[in-house]
């Protein structure tokens, strides 16, 4: 047999405090507490807000597809049974071709979104209530084919365009047949045959499966009540198998007969759940919640327990438009501290990397002209800017060239400096003289936004930077200070700051000509600042004194991991991969500087029992 030696080049050492930079696998003897340690990557599986579909609706419409390439089809709101369909990209919710016929409580099976077949349901201004209407999509349109040999709604799918399975489902009161089905139904690409029944009798099932001869169908309404069973078809027949941990209905769903999940949903007496539970092929374990609890939505059927999308659905008594992406086992990011500056300062500039970052300007008191340079481990003082202000804005690659605009020096000024990697020397001054703006990009090409006139105007104008000149450009939507920035001079966010009455949580995103408002932050705040590219952004601290790390993703944002020091108005340096922020305030001036790494390790004690 191997010894530990031969497997990792190393024997087991022995450490009386952990060892600085411990790698996954390496083990360790630690002598203090006399234990074996060991470290591995601290992972989460998670929910977090997307963009909105264009139209509210729940009545369990059908989705198929993936986390990023989706369809949502069908639905009710208060307007009536709807034909919408809506098509996702990862990012944002598109109209294109609506069903044929409107309807609710439908089914939907394909392996693409663009192509899927929209499966039965209800609609009680049509001559038959329980609909049999099967529709085929081709990415462009949608076309009627074979009927099911039964009406019903609410039944569930798996499957592809040409090789399905229809499951389940119930026929409304007035139906031939009122009640819940066991009928399964296989379709192969232009006609339905009846096949073997489920063992239980059951409507709004959750169901998946591809190939559909190895599907699952779980949980929903029974005789007499909502169930938890799970059954599992070989191609003949359904055999049950292991039971979810918690008993619902009318859920999202995805999945392969090996790796499923199922969320959301409804159990009486309570309106709508926010669990998830996810399927290995063999055991059912409960997750992290939903953000926000629903029942009939729609999902990507496509995607199993590694990322899913729910979309649409009932919360309440009402209708949501909201999106909501799941993604398991994503790296967990931490701050950890690291190397203070020389001077504590509030209200400073910062541009550059998280191992080749400036610090420059702020408020000692008073205004501050001294500069700093990090390497990656320690603060070098170097020259000082020519005028001394506090509340400016910086851009900068590194902390061999970046810019310093604007601040309050006071009064409000509009002089704009260079850096390169030597000294400042004083250039273009920006077109309106402000403080509490916010500035990204580099020393060549930056943009400069919101801010405050010497008068206490709050301003939306925007300049751009191209080296020599600032030109005003396309003002923000919301007018404001105090606010947080990330990206370049044409693909840049504004989010959070100051507006009457108090701190705000609106993101603004600039595609070079003009800015458009998406998903706010989940915390609103002011003196926060910003780190990383429009697509990939942290927002940092803010007032009063916060620790909170929000994470956006080029849709929305997400709560991650907090500061170890709530703190506002630092100098902000890096990437959501690894970043910096710098001094700042608590209450007091702080010199703590603190590092972000996107991924982080637990260290854990081998159970030798």
């Amino acid at each position: 047999m191997a010894d530990y030696k031969t497997i990792h080049g190393t024997t087991v050492k022995s450490y009386t405090t952990d060892p600085d930079n411990p790698i996954e696998g390496q083990v360790w003897y630690d002598k203090t507490n006399n234990v074996l340690q060991y470290v591995f990557p601290n992972r989460t599986s998670s929910w977090r807000t997307g963009n909105d579909m264009n139209t509210s609706r729940g009545g369990h419409l059908a989705g198929i597809g993936t986390q990023t390439a989706c369809i949502g089809v069908g639905g009710e709101n208060p307007g009536g049974y709807q034909a919408i369909n809506e098509s996702y990209d990862g990012v944002s919710w598109t109209e294109v071709a609506d069903l044929n016929t409107g309807r609710a409580n439908l089914a939907g099976a394909g392996a693409s979104y663009t192509a899927a077949l929209a499966i039965a349901g209800l609609n009680t201004s049509q001559p038959e209530y329980n609909l049999k209407i099967v529709e085929s999509w081709n990415g462009s349109s949608w076309t009627e084919v074979g009927d099911l040999n039964v009406q019903r709604y609410d039944p569930r799918a798996s499957g592809t365009s040409t090789a399905a399975l229809a499951f389940g489902g119930a026929q409304f009161p007035t139906g031939p047949s009122p009640g819940h089905k066991a009928l399964t139904e296989s379709w192969n690409g232009s006609s339905w045959t009846e096949v073997g029944d489920l063992n239980t009798a059951r409507s709004g099932l959750m169901g998946f499966g591809n190939p559909y001869t190895a599907s699952i169908a779980a949980g929903g309404e029974a005789s007499p009540g909502t169930t938890d069973i799970v059954e599992s078809w070989n191609g003949s027949a359904w055999t049950e198998i292991t039971d979810m941990n918690g008993a619902k209905r009318i859920a999202g769903d995805g999945g392969t007969s090996t790796d499923g999940i199922v969320f959301g949903g409804r159990h009486p007496p309570t309106t709508s759940l926010a669990t998830t539970e996810t399927w290995n092929g063999s055991s059912w374990t409960e997750d992290n919640d939903m953000s926000s609890a629903r029942r009939n939505m729609g999902s990507a059927t496509s995607s199993g327990s590694s990322s899913n999308l729910a979309f649409g659905g009932n919360p309440g008594s009402g209708t949501t438009a909201g999106t909501e992406e799941w993604t398991a086992n994503a790296p967990v990011g931490a701050w950890s501290t690291t190397t203070s500056m020389n001077t504590a300062r509030a209200q400073l500039m910062g541009s550059g990397t998280s191992t080749s970052a400036l610090a420059f300007g702020g408020d000692e008191p008073p205004a501050s002209d001294k500069t700093e340079s990090w390497d990656g481990s320690s603060w070098t003082e170097v020259s000082d800017l020519n005028t001394a202000r506090r509340q400016g804005a910086g851009s900068g690659a590194d902390n061999t060239a970046c810019l310093a605009f604007g601040g309050n020096a006071p009064p409000a000024t509009a002089v704009t400096e260079s850096w390169d990697g030597s000294s400042w020397t004083e250039v273009g001054d920006l077109n309106t003289a402000r403080r509490g703006l916010g500035g990204v990009g580099t020393s060549t090409a930056a943009i400069a936004f919101a801010g405050l006139l010497a008068n206490d105007t709050k301003q939306a104008t925007a300049e751009t930077w191209n080296g020599s000149s600032w030109t005003e450009v396309g003002d923000l939507n919301q007018a404001r200070l105090n606010l947080g920035g990330a990206g370049t001079s044409t693909n840049a966010l504004a989010f959070g700051g100051t507006l009457d009455p108090g701190n705000q949580s609106s993101t603004e995103i600039w595609n070079g000509s003009s800015w458009t408002e998406v998903n706010n932050l989940n915390t609103a705040r002011s003196k926060n600042v910003g780190i990383g590219i429009y697509t990939g952004a942290l927002s940092v601290g803010g007032n009063p004194a916060l620790a909170i790390t929000e994470d956006w993703n080029g849709a929305s944002w997400s709560e991650v991991a907090d500061l170890n020091t709530g703190r506002e108005t630092m100098a902000p340096a890096g990437t959501t991969t690894s970043g910096l922020v710098s001094s700042g305030t608590t209450g007091t001036r702080t010199t703590a500087v603190e590092e972000w790494s996107s991924s982080s390790n637990l260290t854990k004690t081998v159970d030798t029992d």
